[in-house]
């Protein structure tokens, strides 16, 4: 051990003691005490023995409070295994989840942790264990999601386009109406509900595998739903078929769920049946096509989606009668939660217009 080390001279025996009894850190408290015998001129040994520790753990004490004072004394965290990746290497890693695999070159069609750690060492030379690359990944803010499904061939700009035009197009419906005419912002869609039932993630002790009943008959429904996310509001029906008849149905029963006064103008996709001039549209509904290929601008696949989730997959339908009454028993549910229909089909590029 090194020669005597002197203290600082800012402080003194009585205000360390002061500083121990304020400390919330019983280990700080400790080797203030100690560091204060010192300073009343009592032996290194003797500090040492109140500290619990030997003299050179006392002279690192000492080395600490001259250097920052009494923060000197707290624990610290231990700075850990330095990482083996650096800044280029995870800019890299970003990079790669960010683009995806190509199979033709990568073998494969998503990224598994394994896959990135042969990526990283065939690139890099950099040898990780896949735990260690989840924990890169997810101080770099990812996490496995489940994808979306996306049309292959859809028209990104045309979507874009579409919201910003939507003002515009909105505008000529509101020219052609009485002035001062309230406008409802209707979206409207079906949903083919069936025997052959979806499956859902569940939760599930770790490392089992849950099982749901799966049915092989193919009797079918479809909800035809439409929801006023502004209002909370919504009008659906169960029916055997999409064609011009029943979306004309559809559209009545629409036109009766309009406040007296207003007029819905109704956003839907471009299915023969909604796009046909052979539909009967009441006076108080107008109708709005949404680009090809893009189901993402219309709520209402959220709609499907949460019903299903909740209320309609990972079970049996016994017969069709079954199938119609438990769609609308989950309809009118929803219907019953207009702030479930609010908050699912809100779209800041159709709200406030």
């Amino acid at each position: 051990m090194g020669s005597a080390i002197s203290l600082r001279d800012d402080f003194d025996g009585t205000a360390l003691r002061r500083l121990a009894r304020k400390s919330k850190s019983a280990n700080q408290a400790r080797r203030l005490l100690a560091l204060a015998e010192i300073y009343d001129g009592g032996r290194r040994t003797t500090a040492a023995r109140i500290g619990g520790v030997g003299l050179q753990i006392v002279r690192d004490w000492v080395l600490r409070f001259n250097a920052r004072g009494p923060d000197g004394l707290l624990d610290g965290k231990a700075p850990g295994r330095q990482s083996l990746l650096n800044d280029a290497q995870r800019r890299a890693l970003v990079e790669m989840v960010e683009s995806g695999p190509i199979p033709s070159i990568h073998g494969v069609v998503r990224w598994r942790l394994i896959d990135l750690t042969r990526w990283l060492y065939d690139e890099f030379a950099v040898s990780l264990d896949t735990t260690t690359v989840g924990r890169e990944l997810k101080r770099l803010g990812y996490v496995k999601l489940t994808a979306r499904p996306r049309h292959h061939a859809q028209n990104e700009l045309a979507m874009e386009a579409f919201k910003k035009g939507f003002a515009a197009e909105l505008a000529k419906v509101r020219r052609s109406l009485p002035k001062g005419t309230p406008i409802e912002i209707w979206f409207q869609d079906e949903a083919r509900i069936g025997q052959k039932n979806k499956i859902t993630r569940r939760w599930a002790r770790r490392g089992t595998r849950p099982s749901a009943p799966k049915d092989q008959r193919t009797k079918s429904v479809y909800i035809f739903g439409a929801i006023c996310p502004e209002h909370g509001k919504g009008a659906g029906l169960v029916l055997p078929f999409c064609n011009t008849e029943t979306m004309t149905l559809h559209l009545t029963e629409i036109a009766l769920a309009v406040a007296p006064g207003a007029h819905a103008v109704i956003l839907m996709d471009q299915a023969g049946w909604h796009m046909t001039d052979k539909l009967d549209v009441p006076g108080n509904i107008s109708i709005i096509a949404l680009p090809a290929k893009c189901p993402e601008l219309n709520p209402v696949e959220n709609i499907w989606q949460f019903m299903r989730d909740n209320w309609l997959s990972n079970r049996v339908f016994t017969s069709h009668d079954n199938i119609v009454d438990l769609c609308c028993e989950a309809w009118n549910k929803l219907i019953d939660q207009p702030w479930r229909i609010m908050t699912i089909g809100h779209r800041k590029w159709a709200s406030g217009l």
